[in-house]
């Protein structure tokens, strides 16, 4: 049986939550045990150099100086958005690549297509492949870690839940913290940093050997709660 691979993605924005616009992609092509075969870490000259006061206030514009002593380490590489569509469409091909995951992969895939049609003027619309299906792992990762009791009272140890409504907190972030046993993991919060827990947590979710919803659920946060503690 031909072995399967995934592409996991992972993207950084400038401009408001609901008009992203994609300044940085990162992505690794993985299986589902987390093995890794292929990475890439573009930032998108389009918005990063072409909107610049859009990037002085981006969410995490403090970062800006990482991304400048990262480009000339050769730790990212400057590329059009076209140019990185152009590659990830060929690890699709070269891999046989039919499904694409990504935590929180609504936002993702609005991202990507947004700043898609906001450069082209929607001449081209959708930014990944034809047929490709996206994945959220921040779902997948609610159902079968997040209602874990062990996760619950490593949330609750760490006062990583909201008391009034008795949500734990499900972010990459947070997940990771956990299956890693770091209690105080900070994200980097640059494409390809976030893309490789990001593989460690679908990793994690597989081996649970549990039946999963895969698809995008935009409420999924709601599934694991406090309550859970006390079953």
């Amino acid at each position: 049986m031909r072995k399967k691979f995934y592409l996991v993605l992972d993207v950084e924005t400038a401009n408001s939550t609901d008009d992203p616009l994609v300044y940085d992609i990162g992505g690794a092509v993985c299986d589902k045990r987390g093995n890794i075969f292929d990475t890439f870490s573009f930032v998108i000259s389009d918005i990063f150099d072409g909107e610049r006061k859009l990037m002085e206030n981006a969410y995490y514009c403090d970062k800006l100086e990482l991304y400048y002593d990262g480009l000339a380490k050769g730790l990212f590489i400057k590329k059009t958005l076209f140019e990185a569509k152009q590659h990830i469409t060929q690890l699709v091909k070269s891999y046989g690549i039919q499904e694409v995951f990504a935590y929180n992969a609504h936002f993702d895939r609005t991202a990507l297509n947004k700043t898609q049609r906001w450069l082209t003027k929607s001449k081209y619309r959708y930014f990944l492949p034809y047929g490709t299906k996206v994945h959220c792992i921040w779902h997948m990762a609610c159902q079968v870690i997040c209602t874990q009791r062990t996760y619950a009272r490593w949330c609750v140890n760490n006062g990583l839940y909201k008391e009034k409504s008795g949500n734990l907190f499900t972010n990459a972030e947070t997940v990771y913290a956990y299956i890693s046993n770091q209690d105080h993991f900070e994200e980097q919060h640059t494409g390809l940093s976030d893309v490789l827990i990001e593989v460690e947590i679908l990793a994690h979710c597989f081996r649970q050997h549990k039946a999963m919803d895969r698809s995008i659920n935009r409420l999924c946060w709601r599934i694991p709660q406090l309550k859970s503690v006390a079953e």
